[in-house]
């Protein structure tokens, strides 16, 4: 009796469920291949099988084709805002706690209109730190424009020679990285290499290294021997920003050229041509091209080094605005035609002194106004080549350098809103880039911080920058 009483009790559920299914399926149209799905767990339809309910009363009514529609944009255009009132901007500053912050120097800017809405030591140099990048970037790309590339070579030497020639690429790799594809590397171009010499049945070769691209000291006197883990010494050919592991801090090459040149002839020997000897050299002059391996755009650096605060790719990009203005790739040389390429761009403050290209050196001094006219250039629409410069910035509590900023009390209207580039040295700190207010402006800003305490310094940024972001004043 039991075993019957169940199979009626299943007999009648699963008779229950077909009439649902049905009846949704004729009254809906929505049940198509969902009602078949069900009839297929109960075992009341079997595909190629004899159904037991007809299936196409499960198949939907075919709706009519709707006519296209142009879709509208997933966020209306922001207007340009009102810019907020001098007096109750500068109120909003004042108010930001100053407990153990140093003194600071600071400015805003409306690039709307031009206008300085706040200033307080804005022509004062101070130590920039990082926000050198800035003007190493914009300088940059203004002497060698956003799509330039570098290029590494391997050309013919002397009798079975091949030589090596770096062409200043900061980001040079020892092999692939699919996360950054259009980066050149050393295990391509020695496949390529080792392909070209083997057409040419050559088996075996010594191998010379040419760093001259550059001159000068590679190590800038106005860098703290500290600096040893947080900087590689600066070369027109190196592999992996001649750091161990691709992090700082961390041991670094002490003669880059070499390491690249090693990590090249070890690839070349994998792909079957013995390296018999490896040693410095001087490509001939119309040394015939065996192939090349060019780096992403300038652009996509430039947005690197501003996400990042890589030191090395900066002072790389330092000694290459010396070049790609006509002078000698030295680290002096490179000061003077920054100087040069930001007083021909109308940014240039008097009092400012340029000794490096990342920030590293405690000799630098820029003013908070230099710092913040460069960001307004490169926001104006008439200066295209420069946006890399804004892109590239870190977003507050977001990414890139302020990825872990913006979380004390106070700082939560800078949050997804502010984007700067930072600055960091012992008891140095500084931010500089722009904002949407509350009120919808747009607005430049800069604020340097020497000699107080270094997390209150830190925090007073975040939180004098957030302070501009809220203001509907």
């Amino acid at each position: 009796m039991g075993s019957r009483r169940v199979r009626r009790v299943t007999t009648t559920i699963c008779a229950v469920v077909v009439v649902l299914l049905v009846t949704v399926g004729l009254v809906s149209g929505l049940f198509g291949r969902a009602g078949r799905g069900v009839l297929y767990a109960t075992g009341l339809y079997v595909d190629g099988g004899a159904p037991t309910v007809d299936p196409t009363l499960f198949e939907s009514t075919p709706e009519p084709t709707p006519e296209p529609v142009t879709p509208g944009p997933v966020l209306a255009s922001a207007d340009e805002g009102t810019a907020p009132e001098a007096d109750a901007l500068a109120r909003r500053i004042a108010a930001v706690d100053k407990k153990d912050v140093g003194s600071v120097g600071g400015v805003v800017l409306d690039p709307a209109t031009g206008k300085t809405l706040y200033a307080r030591q804005a022509e004062r140099a101070k130590i920039p730190a990082s926000t050198m990048k800035l003007l190493t970037s914009t300088a940059a790309l203004d002497a060698l424009g956003p799509d330039h590339r570098f290029t590494t070579k391997v050309v013919t030497g002397a009798e079975g020679q091949i030589v090596l020639v770096g062409g200043g690429d900061p980001y040079l790799m020892s092999k692939p990285d699919r996360a950054t594809p259009d980066r050149a590397d050393l295990t391509t171009l020695a496949a390529e290499t080792a392909s070209q010499l083997k057409e040419k049945g050559q088996t075996q070769v010594t191998l010379g290294y040419d760093a001259s691209l550059f001159t000068g000291p590679g190590w800038n006197p106005a860098w703290l021997d500290k600096y040893a883990d947080e900087a590689t010494t600066v070369s027109a050919l190196w592999v992996d920003l001649g750091r161990e592991g691709g992090q700082t801090p961390s041991r670094r090459d002490t003669d880059p050229p070499k390491a690249a040149a090693d990590e090249f002839a070890a690839l070349l020997t994998k792909q079957g041509v013995k390296v018999t000897r490896t040693a410095a050299a001087k490509a001939p002059d119309g040394a015939a091209e065996i192939t090349t391996a060019t780096s992403e755009p300038l652009d996509l650096i430039v947005e690197s080094v501003m996400l990042h605060s890589n030191n090395d790719a900066a002072e790389v990009l330092f000694r290459h605005v010396a070049l790609g203005s006509g002078r000698p790739g030295s680290n002096t040389d490179a000061s003077a035609a920054v100087q040069q390429r930001l007083t021909d761009l109308g940014v240039w403050v008097d009092g400012a002194v340029i000794k490096d290209g990342s920030g590293l050196s405690r000799d630098n001094g820029i003013p908070p106004a230099m710092l913040a006219k460069v960001v307004a250039l490169a926001l104006d629409d008439e200066n295209p080549g420069l946006r890399s410069v804004i892109t590239g910035m870190p977003v507050a509590a977001a990414d890139g350098s302020l990825r872990v900023r913006y979380f004390s009390e106070g700082t939560e209207a800078g949050r997804g809103h502010v984007r700067a580039k930072t600055g960091t040295l012992s008891k140095v700190h500084a931010l500089a880039g722009y904002t949407r207010t509350a009120d919808g402006r747009v607005l430049v800003m800069a604020f340097l911080v020497n000699g107080g305490e270094d997390f209150p310094d830190r925090v007073h940024l975040d939180r004098v920058t957030s302070a501009v972001t809220a203001c509907g004043c």
